[in-house]
Formats: C-alpha cells, sequence, structure tokens
C-alpha cells in the first residue's frame, strides 16, 4: 500500500480524532496497525464523529467468506437500511450505485476487509478506487491487520496506520481506567512492558489485584506473560501448522532481546533443519523477508510466539541456533545461556562483546540469574542496569538495579549502582533524590573508583542546578574537587568545575577564562568523544553566550550519542541544540531540535528532558502567537517540573506564558506572572535563567503603570549583561533603560540599543526594540520616524514568525493612519518616497549586490547599509530582496523611476 500516514491511537481520550468527516481528507482511507492497536476502535471513534449524515458500519464474518459474495450482500443490505434506498441488485455495481446515490454524506465503515470472500473484497476494492478518483459525498474507511501482507486488492489505496501509544498516552490511560489509583512504579513497568500496545496495557492492569494496583506488592513475572499475550494476540497464530509454528518459533527465538528483529534467514532455515523442520517451507505470511534476511511483520506476535510456546521447546530452539552459528560468535554462547546449557561466569566473560546494548544487557542479567556468589550477582546486575540505561530503557535499569540489591555487593558496586540510579531519577524523577543518590555514590566511590566518584559528583551539581539550587552545586563541586588528580580525566574536567564556581560566586572574569578553554578543549578534538563530556562543552559555551560554539558542541554530542548507540544522550543533546538556538533567535530551529528531543526523551523514559522540551517548545510558540499550543507545552513542562522539583524548566515554561501574554498585548498579567520570577524573594525564578526575564518583565510593567517595581531589576540586569553570556543583553538593556528613562533620554538609549542590535543580530529582539521605539515616537506625534520605526518592526516580526507581534505593529500603524496588512503592490510613486542614499542602496540590492559589496561600491560601512535597507523594506511594504528586485524592475521598465 502507498501514502501512509500516521495515526496517533489510544482510546479516548488518548487519539486523535478520526478523519472520517474532515472536508480535506481522503474518500478512502484503510486503516491497519499492530493486534491490539485499535484499529476496530478507530472506526468507532469516527462513527461517533460523523454527523453529517448515515453512518453504516459492517465487520467481516469470517464463518461467511466461504460464501461468494456473502460479504457484498451484508453491505449492500446495511446501506439499504440505512439510506433507505434498497440496492438494485447484489453486484459490485450495485454497491458503486448506492455509493454513489444522494447527495447528503454517508460514511461506511468496513472491519476486517481481508476476511471477506474474495468476490467481495473485489467488488469493494472496484468501489473504492472509484470513489479516490472522483468526487463524492461517500466516505469509505476499511481496517485491515498491519501483522500481515495486506490483500492485493487494497493495494494503492491511502493508508492510515494506526500507531503503538507513546510513553506519556500509555501512562495517561493506566490513570484513566484506574482512577488514578495505579502505584507510579507499577504503571511505568507496564508502559514498558506493553510497548505502547492498548490492548496489553489494558490487559495487565485488569490482571492486577488491589494490593498489587497500589504497589504494596510486586506485579506478576513475567510481565506480561504467556497467558496476557495469546489472550491479545494468540488469534493471530490461529490455523498455523505445527511446522509453520516451529519455524516462527525459531525466527521469535533468533530475535530475541535484540531491538534489531531482522535475523538472518540461512541462520534461522539452517536451525530449524537441524530441529528436523522442513526447511524448504514458505515463510509464513507473518513474517516479512529482505536482503536474506527475516523478521516478523509485529513485534508483538513476536513476543506471543515466544511466550506461547513450551519451554523444552524453547530450549531446543536456542540450542539449534547456537550451534549454526559462527564459532567464537558471542551470541552463540547467549543462546546456550538461554537454553541453561552454560555458566554465568562464561557469558559473563563475552557479554561486553556482543553487537547491541539490549543483548549486552540480556547477556549480563542472564548470567546474574546464574549466579550463587552474592557479590559478583550484584555485579553483574548493574553491568545490565548500565547497559540498559544507555540504550534508553530506563524502567528497566531500575528493576535491574533492584534486582542488584539481592545479593551482598561490595562498595564499588553499590557505588556505581548508586550513579546509575541517580542518573535515571536525574532524568526521570525527583532532583533532589537524584542528587542524594549521586553524592551517596560519590563517598562510595571516592577512595576505590576516583573517575566514577568525581562523575557522581558533577551529576550531583546537574542536578542542584536543575533544582535552582546554587549552594548544593558549589557544594557538589566540592566534592568534585577532592577527585582531581586521580580520575584520569585531564584538566577539562577542573576548567568546568572552576570555571562553573567562578560563575556561581559572581567571578565573572575567571569564569569566562576557564569556560572558553572546555569549549577550545573540545574544538581541539578529531573524534566527539563521550556525550557526556561534549554536553559539559556545551553547557560551557551556553554560559559564556559562545552561541555557535553550543551549536557545534551540541551537534557533535548528537553524533557522538548516535555513534556509541547511546539512546539515552539523544534528548539531552537536542536540548542543547534548542537552547542555543532560541538564545540566538532561531526560533523555527529550536522548535525541530525541541520537537526531536521531546520524541527521543519520550522513547527514553526521560519525564524530565520531556519537560524541558516542552519548555522550549512553548517559548518558540509565544514568538509565534501560538496561544494554545503555549498553553499545552507550559502545562505539560509545569505538571512535571512541580512534581519533580525542575526550577530550571518552571521557570522557562512561566517565562514562557509570559511573554505570549505580551505578545497578545496583555501587559498587565504578564507582569504579574513574571513579577514575582525577577524581583527578589522566596518566588525568584531560577538563579541562571530569571534575568533572561527581565526585559519582558520591564515592558510588561512600564506598560501597564508600574515603572517603579521594574528599576531595581534593571540594576541588577546589568551586572548580567556585563558579563557577556547572552550576546543580546546588552542592547536589551539599553531598550529597559530608555523604557524608564525620561522624554530627553529616551530617544538616545533607543537609538543606541538598535546600533548594539547590529551588533548582535536575531530579527526578534531588534524587531521589538523598533516596535517601543515606534511606539514612543508616535505618542510624541513623530509621525515620519514612527512610521519608519514600526514598519521594520512588522517586517522583522514577519520575518521570524512572530505573528502576535506583527499585529501589535500593525495596530500601531493603522493608528498613524498606514496601511499596515502587509505586502502591498508598489512602483515609482513609492521610490520616489525614498532618499537618494536609499534609492542607490535599492538599487544595487535589486542588482544582486550583497550588503558588503553595497558598501564597497559606497563607500560606507555594512552597518549603514543594513540601516538603510531596513528602512526602505519598510518604506516600500517589501519583505524580500526578491520583492525589491521585482518592484525596482516593474519601475525601471515603465520608464516612471524617479
Amino acid at each position: 500500500m502507498t501514502g501512509q500516514t500516521p495515526a496517533t491511537p489510544g482510546p479516548a481520550p488518548h487519539r486523535a480524532t478520526a478523519p472520517a468527516d474532515r472536508h480535506d481528507d481522503a474518500a478512502v482511507r484503510v486503516v491497519t496497525g499492530e493486534p491490539g492497536c485499535g484499529r476496530t476502535w478507530f472506526l468507532e471513534r469516527a462513527a461517533r464523529a460523523f454527523a453529517a449524515g448515515p453512518v453504516v458500519r459492517v465487520r467481516a464474518d469470517p464463518a461467511g467468506s466461504a460464501v461468494p459474495g456473502g460479504g457484498l450482500r451484508t453491505l449492500l443490505r446495511a446501506l439499504g437500511e440505512a439510506t433507505g434506498r434498497a440496492p438494485a441488485g447484489g453486484s459490485g455495481q450495485a454497491l458503486l450505485d448506492a455509493l454513489r446515490a444522494g447527495s447528503r454524506p454517508l460514511l461506511v465503515c468496513v472491519d476486517d476487509a481481508h476476511l471477506w470472500d474474495p468476490l467481495s473484497r473485489a467488488a469493494l476494492s472496484d468501489a473504492a478506487r472509484h470513489l479516490s478518483r472522483t468526487t463524492t459525498a461517500a466516505r469509505l474507511l476499511l481496517t485491515v491487520p498491519g501483522h500481515r501482507p495486506p490483500a492485493p486488492e487494497f493495494a494503492g489505496l491511502t493508508v492510515t496506520r494506526v500507531d503503538p501509544l507513546t510513553p506519556p498516552e500509555a501512562a495517561a490511560l493506566l490513570d484513566e481506567v484506574t482512577g488514578g489509583a495505579l502505584d507510579g512504579g507499577v504503571r511505568d513497568e507496564i508502559v514498558d512492558a506493553a510497548e505502547g500496545v492498548p490492548a496489553l496495557l489494558l490487559a495487565l492492569v485488569r490482571r492486577l489485584s488491589p494490593a498489587q494496583v497500589r504497589g504494596d506488592r510486586p506485579p506478576p513475572r513475567p510481565l506480561p506473560g504467556a497467558e496476557v499475550l495469546t489472550d491479545v494476540a494468540g488469534g493471530c497464530l490461529d490455523g498455523l501448522t505445527p511446522g509453520r509454528l516451529g519455524l516462527l518459533l525459531t525466527v521469535a527465538a533468533a530475535a530475541r532481546d535484540d531491538e534489531d528483529t531482522a535475523v538472518d534467514r540461512g541462520l534461522v532455515l539452517r536451525a530449524a533443519g537441524q530441529l528436523g523442520q522442513d526447511g524448504a517451507l514458505p515463510l509464513p505470511e507473518l513474517l516479512a523477508a529482505a536482503d536474506d534476511e527475516v523478521r516478523f511483520h509485529s513485534e508483538l506476535l513476536r513476543r506471543t510466539v515466544y511466550a506461547a510456546a513450551p519451554q523444552e521447546r524453547r530450549r531446543a530452539v536456542h540450542l539449534a541456533l547456537a550451534g549454526e552459528l559462527a564459532p567464537g560468535d558471542p551470541r552463540a554462547l547467549l543462546h546456550r545461556a538461554w537454553a541453561g546449557a552454560v555458566r554465568g561466569r562464561e557469558l559473563a566473560a563475552v557479554a561486553g562483546d556482543l553487537p547491541s546494548r539490549r543483548l549486552r544487557c540480556a547477556a549480563y542479567a542472564r548470567a546474574a540469574e546464574l549466579c550463587e556468589d552474592g557479590p559478583r550477582r550484584a555485579e553483574r546486575y548493574t553491568a545490565a542496569a548500565g547497559q540498559a540505561l544507555l540504550d534508553g530503557r530506563s524502567h528497566q535499569a531500575l528493576r535491574l538495579l533492584d534486582a542488584a540489591r539481592t545479593g551482598t555487593a561490595t562498595a564499588v558496586v553499590r557505588g556505581r549502582a548508586a550513579l546509575l540510579r541517580g542518573t535515571v531519577v536525574l532524568h526521570d524523577g525527583p532532583v533532589d533524590e537524584a542528587q542524594a543518590s549521586f553524592l551517596h555514590a560519590t563517598t562510595l566511590l571516592a577512595d576505590r573508583s576516583p573517575a566514577d566518584a568525581g562523575t557522581a559528583a558533577l551529576a550531583a551539581c546537574d542536578a542542584a542546578w536543575a533544582a535552582g539550587d546554587p549552594a548544593g552545586c558549589l557544594a557538589a563541586l566540592e566534592r568534585c574537587g577532592e577527585t582531581e588528580g586521580h580520575d584520569g580525566r585531564g584538566g577539562s574536567r577542573a576548567d568546568y568545575r572552576l570555571g562553573l564556581r567562578a560563575l556561581l560566586e559572581a567571578r565573572f572574569e575567571e569564569a569566562a577564562v576557564r569556560l572558553r578553554r572546555v569549549a577550545r578543549d573540545l574544538d581541539g578534538r578529531e573524534t566527539c568523544g563521550d556525550p557526556e563530556d561534549v554536553l559539559r562543552a556545551a553547557a560551557a559555551a551556553l554560559m559564556l553566550g559562545d552561541l555557535a560554539g553550543a551549536r557545534r558542541a551540541g551537534a557533535r554530542a548528537l553524533a557522538a550519542a548516535r555513534t556509541l548507540d547511546t539512546v539515552a544522550a539523544l534528548a539531552r543533546a537536542r536540548e542543547y541544540l534548542a537552547y542555543a538556538e532560541l538564545r540566538a533567535g532561531r526560533h523555527a530551529l529550536a522548535r525541530t531540535h525541541a520537537e526531536e528531543g521531546l520524541r527521543a526523551a519520550h522513547r527514553a523514559g526521560q519525564r524530565n528532558t520531556a519537560a524541558h522540551q516542552h519548555a522550549v517548545l512553548a517559548l518558540a510558540a509565544s514568538i509565534e502567537g501560538e496561544t494554545e499550543l503555549v498553553a499545552r507545552h507550559v502545562a505539560a513542562a509545569l505538571g512535571t517540573a512541580r512534581r519533580h522539583g525542575l526550577a530550571q524548566a518552571a521557570t522557562l515554561a512561566e517565562w514562557a506564558a509570559a511573554r505570549a501574554d505580551l505578545g497578545r498585548g496583555r501587559p498587565q498579567e504578564a507582569a504579574d506572572r513574571l513579577g514575582p520570577l525577577v524581583r527578589p524573594g522566596a518566588r525568584r525564578g531560577h538563579f541562571a535563567l530569571w534575568m533572561l526575564a527581565v526585559p519582558c518583565y520591564v515592558e510588561a510593567a512600564v506598560s501597564a503603570g508600574q515603572s517603579e517595581g521594574a528599576r531595581s531589576v534593571v540594576e541588577e540586569f546589568a551586572l548580567w549583561a556585563g558579563f557577556g553570556a547572552d550576546p543580546q543583553a546588552p542592547a536589551q538593556l539599553l531598550r529597559c533603560r530608555a523604557l524608564l528613562a525620561p522624554a530627553d533620554r529616551a530617544d538616545a538609549l533607543y537609538r543606541q540599543a538598535l546600533e548594539l542590535h547590529d551588533t548582535a543580530g536575531g530579527d526578534f529582539e531588534r524587531a521589538r526594540t523598533e516596535l517601543l521605539h515606534g511606539k514612543w515616537l508616535r505618542r510624541r506625534r513623530r509621525l515620519r520616524e514612527a512610521r519608519d520605526r514600526l514598519g521594520a518592526a512588522l517586517v522583522g516580526f514577519e520575518r521570524c514568525g512572530a505573528r502576535a507581534w506583527a499585529e501589535q505593529s500593525r495596530g500601531e500603524l493603522r493608528a498613524l493612519g498606514a496601511e499596515a496588512s502587509g505586502p502591498r503592490s508598489a512602483g515609482a510613486a513609492d521610490l520616489a518616497g525614498l532618499t537618494p542614499q536609499q534609492l542607490r542602496i535599492a538599487r544595487r540590492v535589486a542588482e544582486g549586490a550583497t550588503n558588503r559589496e553595497v558598501a564597497l561600491t559606497l563607500s560606507v560601512s555594512t552597518r549603514t547599509v543594513d540601516y538603510h535597507l531596513r528602512k526602505v523594506f519598510a518604506t516600500l511594504g517589501v519583505r524580500s530582496r526578491l520583492e525589491l528586485a521585482r518592484l525596482v524592475e516593474r519601475a525601471e521598465k515603465t520608464g516612471a523611476h524617479p
């Protein structure tokens, strides 16, 4: 099938509304997906949402599939009952006539269309193709399974795939069905085990006792068991011969615990032959083959086939697979371990050589299960947890760490387990708990593993930073200093520690020297290195305001995470990239990185990281004026931030909400929200972020008539601007001073601010200064100057997609009596309104010259060209060089140029 589009699945209200009643949707749509993902629910939702006309719903009857035309006749009868028009005959043409008859909209839903008899499928396919090619009031929705190849009759039709739920959607569904009574740890375990399949989620929670729901007793193991899997998906295996089931089991066993579920076809067939199966059997339709590899169409069915097989049969298959693998292949030892034919010591020795983190995790865990020695068992469970964490499976890492407690672990193993647990919680739990775990790890590891102790101490600083606790940061940095000289990490870590400490103690010059070394050290390396070290370099660059360096470091961290297969670092690399682009004023790029980071955070179970991504998305949306989107992202960020103590994410989210208010012309609401964040007191925002919101607060407070409340924070903001960590801060400081200055000084301050904007770049901040200056000029009846400023502001806001702010500029221009509806058809009269210098610049730019080339030709500075060009854009009402070139060309052709 072609034309696939994703659909967000899940029982209401966690799935997107089915598109059957949307005017821009395809007339025919085939809905597919894994077993248990809700194809039938999708049709039910579509039927409930379709209010434009009658709805016909038909479910295929497998028993009637042997009757030629039986399904077609059932559908025709249903159509007649729904429309009051009895179809003439029982042919495919009668179906087509019934669907085309009448002008009133009609929705037809056919569930499990693949089960219809061939004659009925052919008639349905012909009708669907005709509807797809013509304009009609009828809509047709069909469902077919996604775990097997589609029936050829439906190939080429538009497909909507109902995908598994994301972890937040799955958690929300469980909270809904249990009324919020499900213990958080149990919920996370079920979400992890069900892998987003709604039917499996519901089946698992229904089998819990009240004590297990409350978390007083552990859920049954394994989760899910064979009985649950068979109840959900076992029907898809009905009718298979023993030979085919045996071949399916061999494929399922070969892919056990590996994220790459495609396995070598030759290996499977050789192992099947060793087991006495017919290696020449055609592959069952539940399998897909490509490039000498074979895999299940459905991962849920793979799990079901494996779990439902008898234990002895599974052991035999694993031994057969081990026997067919090349000598020395560590996977052979793992297969023998699953068969119970190897000792844990042998398996642990080769676990690190396995090709994927998931297999390494499985090998260490199995080696622990086979070990009777308590300390070694704890060590292997901890090693398995480390692999699970790097693979982005946080919940499994915690379960393995819990298992490690059953053994008598050494201090080093207990310290590394505390370090791993703190890492999980830092990204998906209360950060004060993470900080305590890291400090405990530092104590346990200080004498025995200084490198790990230093890592734990720096991580404790990260946790304190996220919590907005500068004293905690300094204490953790002190602990980190105690390990230096013994951890073999070179001077970069010391520079980072000392630079961060100097920054926290307001020794800005020393901080800048140290942190620059960290960034330079990264630039001097040829390889990407450890993602954690690269992320610290990105953090150092952000603290210095080196946004280009932060982007480079973020990109290298992303590359390192991919190269080293470190799934857990992907979301955080995107987070740093999003922050860098946001600070640079590239809001669209920041949004892209944050959206990708949000998906990665959900996959890795990192709710805290997801909260930061939501905060970035809220800030980007506040620029673009998307009020509902801002509110949604702010709610998501604050929901996690308040539960887990994330002061950093909470400050950014609150700032985004206030900036959205300011953009909509609601300064009083913005001032009320921002005041507690920026003024001294217990409610002040994160110590490293509150000053970023000061320019918004000053603007809101002055607009709301509360200037006195803004004066004190401006002086504090001046200290921040002087550090140089924010390229926009010096210009913003002058803008704030202009807002608070008397009339005889404000104009000069605005102009100085605009000069600094020329150096810092960034359309949005410059346009904000131009808008405020234009308002100030308009109030003093300096109308021509106000028109220039407001027109330039409008162009700047439109260029960066700040729609709400652009509308403010249009409102101000309308108050001047100027046209502000957007691009207009300009001509010679507009060119006549330019000054001679502006006209010269406009003509050269229209010829294709760059600003630098124009400056050299006219013997002026590039800044002067940029200034005059903005005036040209504002006067002519154009938004791009291309529009300017067309305007000048028209004037030249008509000969009406000045």
